[in-house]
C-alpha cells in the first residue's frame, strides 16, 4: 500500500465495531477500542511528553457517530462520553499499519500498571 493520505473508502461496521479505510485497493480495519485508547485528544495523550494517560476499561466501548471534519480528519464519537481529538488521515493510517505493535504495547502498558480492559463498572447501554 502507497503512503497516501485521504482514505478512498470509509465504512463502519457497526455490529463488530470496526472501522474500514481502504487506501488503492487494501482495506485495513481498526477496531473501536483501538481507536479511543489511542485517541490523539490532549486528554489521552497529555499536553506533552510523558503526559499520556493510559486508558483502562475500554474493552466495551462502541463508536455511536463519525463525523467528517472538512477533508482531512474524523471525529469520532464514543457511548462513554469521549469525542475529543481530530483523527487525520494520516494518523488513521498509521494507526492501520502499526496496529499490531501499537496493540502490544498498549497490552504491556496495562499490564505493567495492573489494569485491565475489562470496565470496573456496570456498563448500561442501550441495544438497537
Amino acid at each position: 500500500m502507497s503512503k497516501k493520505s485521504i482514505p478512498s473508502r470509509i465504512k463502519f461496521h457497526n455490529q463488530s465495531q470496526r472501522l474500514e479505510l481502504a487506501w488503492d485497493s487494501e482495506s485495513l480495519f481498526l477496531s473501536s477500542e483501538l481507536l479511543r485508547v489511542l485517541s490523539p485528544s490532549a486528554e489521552v495523550r497529555g499536553h506533552g511528553r510523558g503526559n499520556e494517560v493510559l486508558q483502562v476499561g475500554k474493552k466495551e466501548v462502541r463508536i455511536k457517530k463519525l463525523e467528517p471534519v472538512g477533508n482531512y480528519a474524523l471525529k469520532i464519537h464514543f457511548d462513554d462520553g469521549h469525542d475529543s481529538g481530530l483523527y487525520h488521515w494520516d494518523y488513521l493510517q498509521e494507526l492501520a499499519l502499526n496496529q499490531d505493535s501499537l496493540w502490544k504495547t498498549y497490552l504491556e502498558k496495562l499490564q505493567a500498571a495492573g489494569k485491565s480492559r475489562v470496565p470496573q463498572q456496570i456498563q448500561f447501554k442501550a441495544i438497537d
